[in-house]
Formats: C-alpha cells, sequence, structure tokens
C-alpha cells in the first residue's frame, strides 16, 4: 500500500476504478499495470454497464509519470515496457464495450491529462487544472498525444504539448472539450456522476456497446500506434536533457 494500489468495486452496474500512489498519484509501472487490467476484467464483466475512473486523496488527480521509474530507465527496452503501461491503459479504455467516466477532482499533469482524455467523458472540480508536461523534461506528450488530440483537436493539443509550464483552469477545459462539465464543490462533482451512472447503468448494454465502437471509430490502430510512440518517448527519456530536468525538478521538490 506504501507504494500505491489499484482498486475496483461493483455496485448497481456501476464499476469503480480507484488508483492511488503517495507522491500526488503518479504513475510507476505497476500502477499503469493495475489500471489496464482492471479496466480490461470490469468491461469483461457481465455485470457492469459504466466505469468511473477515480483517484484517492486531495493534492492531485494524477501527475503523470513516476520521475523515480524515469530516472531508473537505463536502456531503450526498459523505456518502451514503460511508456507502453500508458499505451495499454487507454487501449483499455478504448475497448471497454461500456462508457468510461472520469473524476477529475483536483489537478492533473502530463500523463494524468492523457487519462482526462482518454475517458469517454470527464467531469471536474473547478479548480482541477490540467498541464501537458512532458516536453518541459525532454520527452514530449507522444502516447497521449492520439487521446488528447481526439479530445479537443490537433490546435489545442499542439498548444497544450508547445505550453508545458502552464497550467490551464479547469474553465479553459470545459471550453476546450477536454472536460465536460466543471463543479464548484466536490459534492456536486459526485452528485452528477453518480446521477450520470445510474442513468447509464438502466441503458441497453448491446446498445451502449456499439455506441463505444461508433464513438472510437477511426482508432483501430492504436494498439499499435501507441506502442510506436512509447518507443520514441523510451529512447528520449535517455537523453542527457531528460536526466538533468528530473534531477532539477526533483531537488527543488526536496528543497520545499
Amino acid at each position: 500500500m506504501s507504494d500505491g494500489y489499484v482498486n475496483s468495486t461493483v455496485s448497481g452496474g456501476i464499476a469503480t476504478v480507484t488508483f492511488h500512489h503517495p507522491k500526488s498519484n503518479s504513475l510507476p509501472g505497476h500502477i499503469l499495470r493495475g489500471l489496464a487490467d482492471a479496466i480490461t476484467a470490469m468491461g469483461k464483466d457481465p455485470e457492469v454497464r459504466v466505469i468511473v475512473l477515480r483517484s484517492d486523496g486531495e493534492k492531485a488527480f494524477c501527475a503523470g509519470a513516476s520521475f523515480d521509474e524515469l530516472v531508473s530507465i537505463n536502456d531503450a527496452a526498459t523505456g518502451l515496457a514503460f511508456f507502453s503501461g500508458f499505451a495499454h491503459v487507454i487501449n483499455a479504455i478504448r475497448k471497454a464495450p461500456v462508457l468510461v467516466i472520469g473524476r477529475i477532482h483536483a489537478h492533473t499533469v502530463g500523463g494524468g491529462v492523457g487519462l482526462a482524455c482518454a475517458v469517454d467523458i470527464a467531469y471536474a472540480h473547478e479548480k482541477a487544472s490540467a498541464r501537458l508536461s512532458e516536453l518541459a523534461i525532454g520527452i514530449g506528450p507522444f502516447v497521449v498525444g492520439p487521446a488528447v488530440e481526439r479530445k479537443v483537436g490537433s490546435g489545442t493539443f499542439g498548444l497544450l504539448s508547445a505550453s508545458p509550464n502552464l497550467r490551464r483552469e479547469a474553465d479553459w477545459c470545459v471550453t476546450r472539450g477536454l472536460y465536460a462539465e466543471a463543479f464548484p464543490t466536490l459534492e456536486a462533482l459526485d452528485a452528477r456522476i453518480d446521477a450520470h451512472t445510474k442513468e447509464l447503468a438502466a441503458y441497453s448494454p448491446e446498445a451502449m456497446a456499439e455506441l463505444k465502437r461508433v464513438m472510437w471509430k477511426g482508432t483501430e490502430d492504436w494498439d499499435q500506434l501507441l506502442i510506436e510512440r512509447a518507443r520514441i518517448s523510451g529512447r528520449l527519456v535517455l537523453s542527457d536533457f531528460t536526466r538533468a530536468a528530473i534531477a532539477k525538478f526533483k531537488a527543488a521538490v526536496a528543497k520545499g
């Protein structure tokens, strides 16, 4: 538990997949694997009509890739394996025959923005800013890029990618389609998710599965595409620029 967890529950046709990591809900490899496995399993459960993806804690919905794991990557194969974890989560969401609702309760960064864009509908708190941070550490949002671009369009994706140090507020994200709605309190956020998931749980599973396929039309090549993108990130993470950028960030965090 001290190194994070992924939990799944099912009630009334609503599956909830919850992840947590003590470092601002960052994503090491085992959390990514747990998320992909949990979402896949919930999608195959005949009792499940809708999935909610959420994280525990108050500081962040997701801080993106684990810096501890990034600095431990010493070769391209290991880099490919790590970044493929993001590909597997996105593809698990894409292939699930039910809608996946994201609960974005606080700010989200890097790969966390990818998760917020990969879900079918993202509901957020009004303080849930978003920042696509990868370029600042010499990588680039290659694996999550297709999910972000699909949700917000190529222009906004380019802007987010090229301004990695700028937090975009929740209302900005709603306007661009990254979030469906933003709410002033967590209670209001949870009430909207509760109401919508109960509504969806009452609908025809066959119709929902067909709708999901229609919504994701044109992404059939993502099994291969996202792995190709992971290979790019896996190579770039070995650069001196990335090593220095991560070391600088970790030193700043240590100083408080």
